[in-house]
């Protein structure tokens, strides 16, 4: 080979680790989600971790994982999630994550967006589950993609049915629930054969797939921002779609997934809430004291994303450290959120004092 010859080979190698020219078709699918979370808290000015605290954290985590033998059963064991392995739970699954939103109110626990089910009260994310599971024992196909487009039978005054409230507060963003229930069936019914199975076959075992799919093909799935001019991604609830197939069928069947690991924690305001509590994250101060007064915080702003980005990045440290403790652990960003949730939810039933959860009003958490 001459000087003046080019090596195609050498050419191809060097533009790939550039980033430059097209993508590798062959290559695994990746969602993006932890590279810009670490690209946020490299340049987080706002919200900060802190290692110390988070060894630490990771040791009381495992430690407690362990004891309550904490793994993807736990999921089906909650009495709202269903326990079927089959088709009807996969579009119940679909249906929950899909608005799975901005549940926070700023009334009492009394006056807030309330759903009665099975002789309980339930607010917060499970006010959402019981309605779904109210709506089906009413006989109304709350889960059915092809039900969201039938504008004849799925009327507002029957969602309103469906979302109905004990208390004189209804869901929050009642109008963008029936936006996303509409959006999602036209194109479930337009590309996948109004069948969430499809949409899971297509991406063909890969959970990073399923992920980048969704937020593809469904503008109510596409949680994205744009921090220090880069877009940055956290796919909120299309992470939590796959996160919940993979626990409800336990790793196989609709929710077998050959990269699972790939997903990381749903940035949403109870597990950014919980690590502050354990001492791995902090604010600075302005950001702190808006927090504390209950203000909100616009959907997009520059500490909400902080907020984000870095709650992803601090689990993604606490999983490897706890990983440092035991090389052997079955656990993964998935099993920790779902724990830090559960425990906050527990915290927070027992009155314990905690910072309040910033309050961000979107359809993305």
């Amino acid at each position: 080979m001459s000087d003046d010859d080019v090596d195609h080979e050498l050419l191809d190698l060097l533009r790939k680790s550039l980033g430059i020219g097209p993508a590798d078709s062959s290559a695994p699918p990746e969602t993006k989600v932890l590279q810009n979370a670490e690209f946020i808290y490299d340049n987080s000015i706002d919200v900060a971790l802190d290692m110390r605290h988070t060894k630490l954290a990771a040791i009381e985590i495992l430690k407690q994982m362990q004891e309550r033998g904490y793994s993807t059963k736990t999921w089906s064991e909650h009495p709202l999630h269903p326990k079927a392995k089959d088709e009807n739970t996969v579009n119940f699954i679909f249906t929950m994550d899909l608005l799975n939103f901005s549940f926070w109110s700023e009334k009492s626990e009394d006056e807030r967006f309330t759903v009665s089910y099975q002789d309980k009260r339930w607010t917060g994310y499970w006010s959402l589950v019981a309605a779904l599971q109210r709506g089906l024992d009413e006989e109304i196909s709350i889960t059915s993609p092809s039900f969201w487009i039938n504008e004849e039978e799925c009327t507002e005054e029957v969602l309103r049915k469906v979302f109905r409230s004990e208390t004189d507060e209804e869901i929050p963003m009642f109008q963008e629930r029936i936006r996303c229930l509409r959006e999602a069936g036209q194109i479930l019914e337009e590309e996948f054969d109004s069948s969430i199975i499809t949409l899971i076959e297509d991406a063909k075992h890969s959970a990073a797939g399923l992920v980048n799919l969704l937020a593809e093909r469904f503008p109510c799935f596409r949680d994205e921002g744009k921090f220090e001019g880069k877009k940055v991604r956290f796919l909120k609830r299309a992470q939590i779609f796959v996160a919940d197939v993979w626990a409800a069928f336990e790793g196989e069947g609709y929710g077998e997934f050959n990269d699972i690991d790939k997903i990381t924690m749903f940035a949403d305001y109870r597990v950014p809430q919980m690590l502050y509590s354990l001492g791995c994250i902090s604010f600075c101060p302005p950001l702190d004291s808006r927090i504390r007064r209950h203000d909100p915080i616009e959907s997009g702003h520059s500490w909400e994303l902080q907020i984000r980005g870095c709650s992803i990045w601090a689990i993604e440290l606490l999983r490897r450290e706890i990983v440092k403790l035991q090389p052997d652990a079955k656990i993964n960003a998935i099993l920790i959120d779902f724990f830090l949730y559960d425990l906050a939810k527990e915290r927070e039933q027992a009155e314990e004092e905690a910072i309040p959860h910033h309050r961000t009003r979107s359809i993305w958490y």
